[in-house]
């Protein structure tokens, strides 16, 4: 069975709810908070399926998604897709995913993030990444996903960083980033994806047809 590698030295945890080790991301929480008492403000913990062999995996918390409902992807301009979509290819009880606290179930699929809190301008450093890495290294050990959809090019190279690619003979280079590509580490896939966000969406760079069939391909191999 496939196991990540090790990448950081905090205890072993899927979430932390008072996770403060990154000091601009946790200082810039408080200002958020500030702001807008009403929002969750806080790391967002992972939704779905906790034996899910799908694992989606996005970059961060958006302002007014996920740091504001505590849900990933839900309640910013790519929900719906994102949602819509999973429920089009059977993984979401609903079309829509409203609130942290709603009745939407999600089966065989998880939704995370490669980095827990909310970044400013929604750019994590690449210092955040790492330091997050930790919480993804154990939740892919735990979960043991048979497919990551990964959302982007940052959320690509995260999924790299925690499997090990060294004792698997493969080199990151071998497995560059591209909408649309499947990549084979061990027994475990990596179907790549633009990011759903408004923005890709409004530019092109990204179509409900694109990111339909990207989805469609994870689910296609986890039937190997």
């Amino acid at each position: 069975m496939l196991k990540p590698v090790a990448t950081a030295t905090a205890t072993a945890s899927v979430y932390d709810p008072h996770c403060k080790r990154c000091p601009r991301l946790a200082g810039f929480l408080d200002e958020v908070q500030s702001k807008h008492p009403s929002y969750f403000c806080k790391p967002v913990p992972p939704f779905g399926d906790t034996k899910a062999q799908l694992l989606v995996l996005g970059l961060a918390p958006g302002l007014h998604g996920a740091n504001a409902t505590g849900r990933p992807f839900t309640g910013d301009a790519c929900s719906d897709l994102l949602y819509g979509t999973l429920h089009q290819h059977g993984f979401g009880s609903k079309p829509q995913s409203l609130r942290a606290d709603d009745d939407l179930v999600m089966t065989n699929c998880r939704i995370t993030n490669a980095v827990k809190c909310l970044p400013p301008q929604n750019k994590p450093t690449p210092s955040e990444v790492r330091t997050c890495l930790t919480y993804l290294q154990e939740e892919v050990l735990q979960l043991r996903p048979k497919v990551i959809l990964c959302l982007g090019a940052i959320a690509h190279n995260a999924a790299l960083q925690v499997l090990p690619l060294k004792s698997l003979g493969l080199r990151p280079a071998e497995l560059k980033f591209a909408h649309g590509a499947c990549h084979m580490v061990g027994e475990l896939w990596l179907v790549d994806s633009y990011h759903p966000s408004r923005y890709n969406l409004n530019t092109g760079r990204i179509t409900p047809a694109m990111f339909s069939q990207a989805v469609g391909q994870a689910k296609a191999l986890l039937t190997l």
